[in-house]
This record gives structure tokens, sequence and C-alpha cells, in this order.
């Protein structure tokens, strides 16, 4: 039987720059009442983002698509030095150690993408196998570990990093409508890696094996979550339905119930709660269905107060938090859980 790949380190990364959400409504001058309640009512407390330049009149300056892609590459690629950087150093690893480098991104476009930019920036082998997942959203990042975690399986003892790049505020408008005003006042600028490894059976690393994963897609609410072209502005721009949280929510217990099958498991087994900070309503809607605490989200909602929606990496920041935060048994089994665009649910069953 193949031997689990695990978990062995974890890295992440924001903008030297960030903002509270009063400051961010008087740099981009919302006054509409409406708009500003978005923003103060969303749980979020501070963001790091890259802003647009000062205008001569001191507002910003209009962004072309051109530029947003710009700052995409530019920041994604800094972002995820950083974040890989900090993850190996957690891992106890070298770049020198790295075989498969598997890059997400959902803020923007890149050919080549960030796998051979980062490659390039970090030294890393040439011969490294890499993998970019693009523009499949705030779900990806479980994709993604679910293809990394299979490469580990297949080359035991070989290491495999999984950075999720996510520069949202490349993929801002800033029209003052509604729908661009939700998207603005959830999203933050972050970089998250993780490093996986199968071992050899008699070595133990510190991190949690990845025992499974699932998928859950429903294809009703396939327009509830995009990211499409704005003729109007030029752009790309992000679309939330505002029925999202409840839709996501309706589906989380069968998709837990899916991972979980053939286990024995049941959700009050499970010790450790790993989630995308989505939004309040997102996550509120889920802890419900799925019968959880407030502690139980505790390090997701502390995310998304601290940094906003991170898109795919959001999972990662979590899971740093709870290993930070509190002693883990060996035994002890974590659902990682991410929600996104088509729309989807993923999870990951993991244990310590």
């Amino acid at each position: 039987m193949p031997v689990p790949a695990r978990i062995i380190g974890v890295g992440t990364a924001v903008p030297e720059t960030s903002y509270t959400q009063p400051e961010l409504l008087d740099i981009l001058s919302i006054t509409d009442p409406r708009v500003r309640s978005v923003f103060l009512n969303s749980a979020i407390e501070r963001r790091g983002l890259s802003l647009p330049p000062l205008a001569h009149d001191h507002g910003r300056a209009e962004e072309s698509q051109g530029d947003l892609l710009r700052k995409h590459a530019v920041e994604g690629v800094s972002l995820g030095r950083a974040a890989i950087e900090a993850c190996l150093r957690d891992a106890g690893a070298e770049l020198s150690d790295v075989r498969y480098l598997c890059c997400v991104t959902s803020t923007g476009f890149l050919t080549p993408g960030f796998s051979a930019l980062l490659i390039k920036e970090l030294g890393i082998s040439t011969s490294c196998s890499r993998l970019d997942v693009v523009g499949m959203g705030c779900n990806a990042g479980l994709n993604a570990l679910s293809a990394v975690a299979g490469w580990a399986r297949a080359h035991p003892d070989e290491l495999a990093l999984m950075v999720c790049v996510e520069v949202c505020s490349a993929a801002y408008v800033l029209d003052g409508t509604m729908r661009s005003s939700v998207v603005n006042s959830l999203f933050g600028d972050g970089a998250a890696a993780v490093a996986v490894t199968a071992p050899a059976a008699l070595q133990m690393p510190k991190g949690p094996a990845l025992l499974r994963f699932s998928s859950r897609i429903i294809p009703e609410a396939v327009d509830a979550m995009r990211y499409d072209w704005d003729e109007d502005k030029g752009r790309f721009s992000f679309f939330l339905d505002p029925l999202v949280p409840y839709v996501v929510g309706a589906h989380a217990e069968e998709a837990l119930d899916q991972l979980l099958d053939g286990t024995g498991l049941s959700n009050s087994e499970i010790a450790h709660w790993v989630m995308h900070s989505g939004g309040k309503k997102v996550v509120d809607s889920v802890r419900i269905n799925l019968g959880l605490t407030r502690h139980d989200v505790r390090h997701t909602t502390g995310v998304l107060r601290d940094h906003g929606n991170l898109s795919s990496g959001s999972f990662l920041f979590s899971y740093q938090r709870l290993i930070a935060d509190e002693p883990v048994q060996p035994g002890d089994h974590a659902v990682l859980m991410t929600m996104g665009p088509g729309s989807t649910i993923e999870m990951a069953l993991a244990r310590w």
C-alpha cells in the first residue's frame, strides 16, 4: 500500500502595505451608505493590498488591464518567493531539495506561469517538474494539493511544493457599483506555500498525512461565482451572487459525508477544522450546516479578520494558525475545506 503524502511545512506572505476597512473607504472616496455598510460589516479589520498609485488630484490612478496584469506578475513573484522561503524554513529543507513545484492563481494570467518565473527567481533546479493551476478560484488550493500529494506518493522521499499566489488587488474594478464593491470589501493579497513528501515507512515527519480528498460540484450554481470580461470597463471583474453562502452551506453536509464515507468517522470525531476564509456569511453558513461551534472555526475567522479573503491560499493561513496556536495530538483528524466557483466544495481528510 502506498505511503501517504504528508504536510511537512507551511509558509505565508502578505504585502507590506495593509489597510483597515475605514481607511480603504477614505482612500477610495466611498460615500454611498450601502457600500460603506458592506465594508464595515464584513468581519474584516485589515487587509494587505497593492493599491493604485496616487493621481495628481490625490485620488487613485485608474489602472488599465495591462497595469493589473503587470501588478499580478510583479507582486505575485515577490509574495510567492517569500511564502516558499518561509515554507522551506519550516520544513527544514533547501531550495535544492525541491523536485516538484505547483503554482495556483486566479487573479491574473501569465504565460509562462508563476512556476517558471519562480524557478528562475529562486534558482530552483531547471529539471524540477512543475504545474500551473490557473483560474479555478478560491477552491483551487485543495484541487492542486490533491495533485501534489499524488506526485509525492509516486516519488517517495522527494519534496513537492505547492504555492498559492493571489494578488486580488490586480482583479479589482473601482467603479463604485455594488457588484464591484462587494468584491473590493472582501479580498486581500497574499501567498501561501506548503511542503509535501511521502516519506519512507519508518520515518514519521511532524505533519499530518493526507488520507483522502473529495470534490462536490453544484452545477446549478455555475454562475454564482465568476471572473469574466466587463465590456464597459475593458477589463476582467469578479462577481459574487448574494446567495453564494446559502448554496455552499446547503451542500456542505453531503460533501462531508462523501469525504468520510467508509472511514468510520463522524464529524464529531474531527478534532480540527481548517476552512477557507470565504467571508463571514459563507463561514457562518457552513458552520451552522455542519453543526460546528465558533471555536471550531476560530482560525478561519481570525484569518478573515486580519487578512480578508485570500482566495486559494486562505486555508493554508488557517492551517498555519492551527499548528502554531494549539497542541495537535497523534491520531487527531482534521478536515480541510475550500469553496469556490463551479460552484464547488473541496475537502481533504488529514491525520497526525
